[in-house]
């Protein structure tokens, strides 16, 4: 099992759409004065990503508006839709990639364990099961 993480040290890369990085990047910039740590945090994410074209993105990897099955290690399970934080929505399962847990998901692939350090310093960590066809998700 491959693992994917948010905190440094050893990380697996993650593989990119050219029109996610771009507006990801673009995204995490605006961002730098409102929320930095954040911001920094996707903008690392980005420094990793391995950029493909859209149409040849390999199946099974988490984009914008990709809806994710993920393990926790309790063995619960939820469905998890990745957004831009215009649209995301916690009561709709909708999680804007600019959270601790977003950020650690996007670019990762079905059966990767993905870590974060959450806002209150606990280290978390989910098993991604399954990557669904991507849904609609638009730049704020």
């Amino acid at each position: 099992m491959q693992h994917a993480t948010t905190r440094p040290g050893p990380r697996s890369r993650i593989v990119v759409s050219d029109a996610d990085y771009d507006r990801l990047t673009g995204l995490a910039r605006a961002y730098l004065e409102r929320a930095p740590a954040m911001a920094e945090e996707l903008l690392a994410e980005m420094d990793r990503a391995r950029i493909t074209r859209a149409a040849a993105m390999p199946a099974g990897v988490v984009q914008m508006g990709s809806t994710v099955t993920i393990l926790g290690n309790d063995g619960s399970t939820q469905r998890i839709t990745l957004v831009y934080p215009g649209e995301a929505d916690i009561t709709e399962s909708r999680i804007s990639v600019l959270t601790p847990l977003g950020t650690a998901l996007i670019g990762a692939a079905a059966g990767q364990v993905v870590s974060w350090r959450s806002r209150d310093g606990r280290d978390l960590s989910v098993t991604i099961d399954a990557v669904e066809a991507l849904s609609s998700a638009r730049l704020p």
